[in-house]
Order: C-alpha cells, then structure tokens, then sequence
C-alpha cells in the first residue's frame, strides 16, 4: 500500500494477529491496538446521513478518540489549543526542553508512571527555583510542561517542552523581566535540573518506590547515578525568545495526541515492511531521509508509546495554572487584555469549516442540510478475558523490548 492508503491503522490490521500473539502486552496497550484497529469503523458503530431529496447517502462511523490515534488527533488538539491561545499572556515567552539520558531508559520503561511525575516535578522545581530567584527574574512565572516520549524514528527519547512566560509576577505587584538576554543561565540549568532528578529517583529508589529493572541491583544504580552526575552534557535547551506564546502553543499541540509517527510520514506499507519519512536531526532539521522497519518492528516501536492509564501528560503550573487564575487575570489586566473567558466548544462540523472544506453535513448538490436515516449499532465486541489474561499486569518494558 502506497499513499493515503498507507496509515497506522492499515499496518495493524498487516501484523497485529501476529504481533499480539507472539509478544506478551500489558491490558491498556491491548486496548489501545483495538481502538486503532476499530477507529472510524462499523465496529464502534455510527450513522447514515442522507439528503432530504436523496442526492446524496454518506456512512459516518465514530472515532475511537484514543491519544495514539492519527485519524482522532486533530480536532482534540484544536480543541486543546483553542482554550489555551485564550488564556496566553500577550508577551514574550521562552520554549525551554528537557531530556533524560538514554541511560535512564529501562528505569522509565520498569517505572513509567512515577518516573513521569519526577520528570515533571525535577523541571518544574529547577525552573521555579531559577525564575523566582531576583538574580535573574524574582517573581511567578506561567508554565505549560508537556511530555513527548518519541524520537523522529520512534525510538525511546523521553523529554519535556516548556512554555515559559518571559517575566513574572513579583510580590510587589509588578512584572518582571529577565535580567539577562538569555533568560536563564544554560550550564546552571543543566546542572541542577540533573541533580533534581538524580535525587529524586535515588529517594524513589530508596523507598521502594522505582523497581529496578531485571538485572540492576542497588549497587548497579549507584554506579550509574554517580556516572550520569559526573556527565556534564545533560540536553537542556533553550530556544530563540518568542514574542508571543501561541507558536510554541501550536508546537506543543501537535504531539498532544496522534502518536509517534503521523499517517502523512508513512510512505508504504505491506506484510513485509513499512517505510517512513523523518526529519535526520530531529524536528528542528529541514533534512528528510527515509527509514525501512519490518511489519513487527514498526508496530513494537508505535506501541512503546501507549500512555500508562490516568497518567497526565499536560501540567500547568504559576500563572497557567488553574488555581492561579485570578493572578493569571490581574497579569492580563497590565497587558491590555481581557479576564479568561470559557471557549466555545468546538464542533467537528465548525472544524471542518475553520480549514477551508465544505460543510459536511449539507447536500453538494441542492446544498440542504442532511438528516439521519439510521443508526449503526456497534459490532465489536469485548475483548475475551481468555486473550486478556496473559497480558495483565505486564510492564511497559516487555511490550517494548521483547
């Protein structure tokens, strides 16, 4: 399959019956290869919409709305992005990245869901630490963290992109504004966001919190603790200022949902392999090379991705945080602009509208709105507990490695 036809759901139903069976897989990434499989589909049901004067009958089958899924992101993410461009203040703002060390990687797969709080908590308390300092801001800052755990090829590359407001709120009542040009000072950064978060897994570790992975033992995690902290390049980078936060908005929003490789990259697929296109060095390249994965291993690597259940992927913390809207408001007021509001919600229909298509719901020909003539009742069903059982409780980590 070449093209359009060439998509992530297209190579599941290729491999998955083989993937599923040769690899054990906790329940939620079960599930979420079921939602990919199932989207859009007679198998989560839907409805037929017809014209009034029969010009025209169309099938709509419903979403799955799962966050791995690139056929459901788009209208989630606008959504998402929609609310957030309202409550932005009209100011410079810095777009800051932090990542973990590839050597970290088994611990993150064994721990994943405690590890992302760390993450999140190592970040955001160096930021604060650095941006309520009057040495180099002295105030609250807005920030919103957003967790990508996913290489251009889909490998394991786990690091956070921060929107930064570029100044703070002082307690005298003022805004502040960075005292120096590049914002914060890189090598101090860097070396404090990497004692946080050394500190904060080896306390992890120490009450049983983080499970080693097979084969480390304490001593083993000492060692590579003491290596990583004697490492002086931790990848912390601080991007070009913006004069306004909703371009960074709109890059965080894109890998909100919709997985690691979007359909538009895939070039083709077939039982064999599958051939993508990605970026050489990374997102900030205009550099494309082409990439060929077997069938298995393209899914193993997609699959890696499945967010843990109840596990946030989004924090909001200062000014942007929804505790702090009142502050968030008197900051607006300095800046000419209004109280946040509630959006509107945004309709599939008004989306459509917004990208420049024709109405989905009205007859090319005669232009009347179209009706529903019947319901599509749902085919899937459950999955057997039987195929369900021996993946229960499984880590992260065997999905991913083996």
């Amino acid at each position: 399959m070449t093209g359009a036809n060439a998509t992530v759901q297209a190579i599941m139903k290729l491999g998955w019956q083989t993937y599923e069976r040769l690899h054990p897989l906790p329940l939620y990434v079960r599930k979420a290869a079921m939602a990919l499989l199932s989207c859009r589909t007679a198998a989560l049901g839907g409805h037929v919409q017809g014209c009034p004067d029969r010009h025209v009958e169309r099938h709509w089958y419903n979403s799955c709305k799962h966050r791995l899924c690139p056929q459901c992101a788009y209208i989630l993410v606008e959504r998402w992005l929609q609310k957030q461009k309202a409550r932005l203040l009209d100011t410079d703002h810095y777009h800051v990245i932090f990542t973990i060390p590839h050597d970290l990687n088994e611990i993150w797969l064994v721990n994943v869901k405690v590890m992302t709080g760390l993450l999140f908590r190592a970040v955001r308390d160096t930021l604060f630490d650095f941006i309520e300092d009057v040495q180099h801001v002295g105030g609250l800052a807005g920030i919103i963290s957003s967790l990508h755990t996913w290489s251009q090829t889909g490998i394991l590359h786990v690091h956070l992109h921060c929107l930064v407001t570029g100044g703070a709120l002082g307690k005298d009542g003022a805004w502040h504004r960075p005292r120096r040009s590049s914002f914060l000072p890189y090598k101090a950064v860097m070396v404090k966001y990497r004692g946080k978060l050394l500190a904060y897994i080896d306390a992890a570790i120490d009450k049983g919190v983080i499970q080693l992975p097979v084969g480390m033992d304490r001593q083993q995690w000492i060692n590579l603790r003491n290596k990583l902290g004697r490492k002086v390049a931790w990848n912390v980078n601080f991007r070009e200022c913006y004069k306004s936060g909703q371009g960074v908005a709109v890059y965080l929003a894109r890998y909100l949902r919709g997985g690691p490789i979007s359909n538009h990259r895939i070039i083709s697929c077939d039982e064999k392999e599958v051939r993508f296109s990605y970026r050489v060095n990374g997102e900030t390249s205009n550099k494309k090379s082409i990439m060929s994965l077997s069938l298995s291993q393209f899914i193993q690597r997609y699959l890696l991705h499945v967010p843990v259940p109840h596990n946030k992927h989004v924090h909001y913390y200062g000014l942007y945080a929804p505790s702090n809207k009142d502050k968030l408001d008197v900051v607006r007021q300095m800046f000419g602009q209004t109280p946040v509001a509630e959006t509107e919600f945004l309709t599939w229909q008004e989306y459509c509208e917004k990208r420049g298509e024709a109405h989905p719901e009205r007859c090319p020909e005669c232009g009347k709105r179209l009706v529903i003539l019947e319901r599509i009742s749902r085919t899937q069903k459950r999955l057997s507990k039987f195929l369900l059982i021996s993946g229960e409780g499984i880590p992260h980590c065997v999905a991913a490695v083996h």
